[in-house]
């Protein structure tokens, strides 16, 4: 058995189990992912994160899944990162690199974090799907309830949107599963289910890929805000509800998306593996 330290964070309940391997490498198997995201066998959380170093010897940070499959991209958890090494190296700017982009985080107040995402891709081939969707033609049907129109983007990884007039009436639970492992979505799929609230809010609830249902996820926040400006003539600044709380997204056409909101360390220790 070997003892590790970790944290455990989250951003606005999206949470994180955090370890520092920075001094010294460790190889984590799919099978410690499972043991450790474990809510009633192990520490219990929605994403694994691992601080590396790479071959610059820079910091490179890792996302894993509940189900232990890797992801490039964890909105929330770049920003509980940043907080976390900001406040180590008494900076209050720092370049986040992960093995899909560079992200560029600050900080706004002790606890609320910013983070430049990139720009968001809309190529089908980009989110990836299998093949160029006819979107007219694509419905997912449950207890007499459809979700159709869907809308593709990719931040970092994939998500498909669906706008409808009251997300209390759809089941993210049900209609997530489905859609996740739908054979359109060779990557699988994260998937939103949302609701305009007015001209600059929008509520979601969400399905991750791998994770499942979540109280929150930074990356469908600015999934949701880029196809709302893009398709739906909304202005840059939006204010995306979700269960876990609220972010803050900014987002001008063909540009970066940033998200901002709070992130918290909920408590540290120590594991055996």
């Amino acid at each position: 058995m070997e003892t590790l330290h970790f944290y455990k964070m989250h951003g606005l309940g999206n949470d994180f189990v955090i370890f520092d391997q920075r001094s010294e490498k460790r190889a984590f198997s799919k099978e410690d992912i499972l043991n450790i995201c474990d809510r009633n066998k192990g520490i219990g959380c929605d994403q694994l994160i691992i601080i590396n170093r790479n071959s610059e010897n820079e910091e490179l940070i890792e996302f894993y899944n509940s189900s232990g499959e890797e992801v490039y991209a964890c909105g929330n958890g770049s920003r509980c990162i940043a907080n976390l090494l900001m406040k180590e190296k008494k900076i209050n700017e720092i370049e986040i690199k992960t093995k899909e982009r560079k992200l560029f985080c600050k900080r706004v107040d002790e606890n609320i974090i910013s983070i430049d995402m990139g720009e968001p891709k809309f190529d089908w081939k980009e989110i990836p799907l299998k093949e160029n969707p006819i979107t007219d033609s694509i419905k997912y049907e449950i207890d007499g309830l459809t979700l159709n129109q869907p809308y593709f983007v990719n931040i970092g990884n994939p998500h498909v949107i669906f706008f409808v007039e009251d997300i209390t009436l759809y089941g993210i639970d049900k209609f997530g599963p489905l859609i996740e492992n739908d054979e359109l979505f060779p990557e699988k799929v994260n998937v939103s289910i949302a609701e305009i609230d007015s001209e600059s809010s929008i509520s979601i609830n969400v399905w991750e890929r791998g994770a499942g249902k979540t109280l929150a996820c930074g990356t469908a926040a600015c999934a949701v805000t880029a196809t709302a400006v893009k398709y739906k003539n909304f202005n840059n600044q939006v204010e995306i509800k979700l269960p876990g709380g609220k972010l803050d997204i900014s987002y001008k056409s063909e540009s970066n998306i940033i998200m901002s909101g709070k992130t918290e360390l909920s408590f540290e220790g120590h594991f055996e593996l």
